[in-house]
């Protein structure tokens, strides 16, 4: 059993990733920003924490996750502006080292973005600073010290899992349902000899439990 914090619960992966740790006999801590969304995470056996990521820097976020021994970063500005994106996609992950090296906490699971997402697209300011940010965060990241793990879906669907996956240091580019990629974050926390890597991630015909130990380093 592990004490799991996610930052980015209430989003399209995160809501769906907390159950299943859950049910995996882990505690769960999600960060929260609108007051509302209390009682929801409370009720589905998660503990709340409000704050807003915008505001948070590795002074203030340390107390909020001392304690834990998993840290999940599956949030993300979502277009919604140049600064926010700055700000959550980018400069949110080292904050979250940051604080992680105030508490002892080693364990980091990065939810970043495919290289090649939305490339066939006409290019524009905001995506591509929203992929220079992804890939900054991604390069704080892999320079610690920290045990961490960077999950590079490709496009995320709205749709539940079903269970089957195509995962490696690098595969073509595809579309990922975003309960396939919290299940196989699930799978690859009850896997923890994969640390220090940077996993790319579609939907595909292998079963996840299978995906994920192909991964392991003999």
């Amino acid at each position: 059993m592990a004490r799991v914090f996610i930052i980015g619960v209430t989003g399209g992966i995160g809501h769906r990733l907390a159950p299943i740790l859950l049910a995996n006999g882990h505690q769960v801590t999600g960060l929260h920003r609108k007051t509302e969304q209390a009682d929801n995470l409370r009720n589905a056996g998660i503990t709340p924490v409000a704050d807003d990521l915008m505001e948070l820097t590795a002074e203030t976020l340390a107390p909020l996750i001392r304690g834990h021994d998993i840290v999940i970063f599956s949030s993300g500005a979502a277009g919604s502006g140049l600064d926010r994106t700055t700000r959550i996609d980018g400069d949110g992950p080292g904050h979250v080292l940051a604080a992680m090296k105030q508490e002892g906490i080693s364990r980091l699971y990065l939810v970043s973005a495919f290289p090649e997402a939305g490339r066939g697209k006409e290019p524009n300011q905001r995506f591509e600073h929203y992929m220079t940010e992804k890939k900054r965060a991604d390069a704080d990241v892999a320079a610690s010290d920290a045990d961490w793990v960077i999950l590079r879906p490709g496009t995320l669907l709205h749709e539940d899992q079903d269970g089957r996956v195509n995962a490696g240091f690098v595969i073509p580019y595809g579309t990922v349902k975003r309960g396939n990629v919290a299940q196989f974050l699930a799978k690859l926390i009850e896997t923890p000899e994969i640390r220090r890597e940077i996993i790319e991630l579609t939907d595909g015909g292998t079963e996840i439990s299978d995906a994920v130990n192909r991964i392991v380093r003999k």
